[in-house]
């Protein structure tokens, strides 16, 4: 009988319930990776207060997740290539909980900057890692649907989160923001050795048993086990950053670079900024949350909307559609009323187009890089771009 290459299986069957729960598994710890690089966010003007920084020194506070997020995804998006994308998932988790447990400890300034780069470092390599699995994970028909339904947990969890953050902060200081980021992480822990190592990394890469281990987990999958190992290619398994630049992939390497790093200005002035501008107008911590809630829920109706756009019209003239709008939107939240309602309303338009960007742009990282280098090219994209 014919063997088949696993990549074909799974590009071509339908989804079965172990696919269905390893992506929603990923959905639900890019969740947690929102709320956790949004709870300096909620926790910001509590620190302003109790410390009494100045905006210079709190911007950099804000900004030392995203430069560990930025060496994360460079440097684990390689590694992720190399070990797996299931055992980078375990470690990213651990440096996160490890990360947003220590935060609540911070007795300055310094101490938390440090805590905060270790959160994010480990962020970064989670990003890369949930991409690429959840990529692996979906056939042909559903890819992009899924790969945005990822997306959209960024947002789902800053919103449920900011929820809880609103009232802890009511009744707490901002050290409970980030033990419920620790807690959270501790949970998915266990669930994390669970889940099964992608077929196609597999079938790339061929560690020791490889087939007997592809095997296993399309019988979980509920998939055809009639598969063969396809002959390793020394080229595409060579350095990831090496066939980032190479003549087939070097321009997509750098366009996708450039329209990231653009658009995440923009996508995380919004996310940073906006509860800090709200308060600063002379609104309550707890007010600015709501604004930032509204932003967030806008996020997700905007990535879900994408998502399912996705079935009938290409995501690269969807993306490119969203991005302008979010640039019009972000730009008309500076000439908004100051009063609550109206910032909400403003800022939940402009992370509907610019969120909605943001899953596409994923998404075309997932069909511009090929399997032996998707977490590292995406790492590699993400990482200039949180920079």
């Amino acid at each position: 009988m014919k063997t088949e290459h696993p990549q074909a299986i799974i590009a071509n069957s339908s989804m079965g319930r172990t696919q269905i729960l390893a992506i929603s598994f990923c959905v639900f710890i890019q969740a947690i990776d929102g709320f956790d690089v949004l709870a300096i966010s909620y926790a910001s003007p509590g620190i302003a207060a109790e410390w009494g920084i100045d905006h210079g020194a709190l911007g950099i506070v804000l900004a030392m997740e995203l430069i560990g997020m930025a060496i994360g995804s460079m440097c684990l998006g390689n590694v992720c290539d190399r070990i797996g994308r299931r055992p980078m998932i375990i470690g990213c988790l651990i440096l996160m909980t490890t990360g947003m447990a220590l935060a609540a400890t911070a007795k300055n300034v310094e101490i938390l900057m440090i805590w905060r780069l270790i959160t994010g470092f480990g962020i970064g390599g989670m990003l890369t890692a949930i991409g690429a699995t959840v990529a692996e994970f979906s056939n042909d028909r559903h890819r992009n649907f899924f790969i945005t339904l990822v997306a959209v947990g960024y947002p789902v969890g800053a919103t449920l989160g900011g929820v809880v953050a609103a009232e802890l902060l009511n009744h707490y200081d901002w050290r409970s923001v980030f033990i419920l980021g620790a807690g959270l992480g501790l949970l998915c822990i266990p669930f994390a050795f669970l889940l099964p190592e992608s077929v196609l990394w597999l079938a790339q890469k061929q560690p020791k048993n490889a087939l007997i281990r592809i095997k296993a987990t399309l019988a979980r999958m509920g998939q055809s086990q009639n598969v063969s190992l396809p002959p390793i290619n020394r080229i595409t398994n060579s350095s990831s950053f090496r066939r980032l630049f190479e003549r087939d992939l070097v321009m997509t390497t750098i366009l996708l670079t450039l329209s990231y790093f653009a658009h995440v200005m923009t996508f995380y002035f919004v996310i940073k900024w906006v509860p800090k501008i709200v308060v600063d107008m002379g609104f309550t911590p707890a007010e600015a949350g709501r604004v930032l809630f509204w932003a967030t829920t806008g996020g997700v109706i905007g990535s879900l909307f994408l998502g399912i756009l996705t079935h009938r019209f290409r995501v690269r003239g969807l993306t490119i559609g969203a991005m302008f709008l979010g640039t019009v939107c972000v730009s008309a939240f500076g000439f908004v009323e100051p009063n609550i309602q109206a910032l909400s309303l403003s800022a939940a338009i402009a992370l509907f187009f610019a969120n909605g960007a943001m899953a596409g742009l994923v998404a075309i990282f997932a069909q511009s890089f090929p399997t032996e280098v998707r977490a590292g090219g995406t790492g590699f994209v993400i990482g200039i771009g949180r920079f």
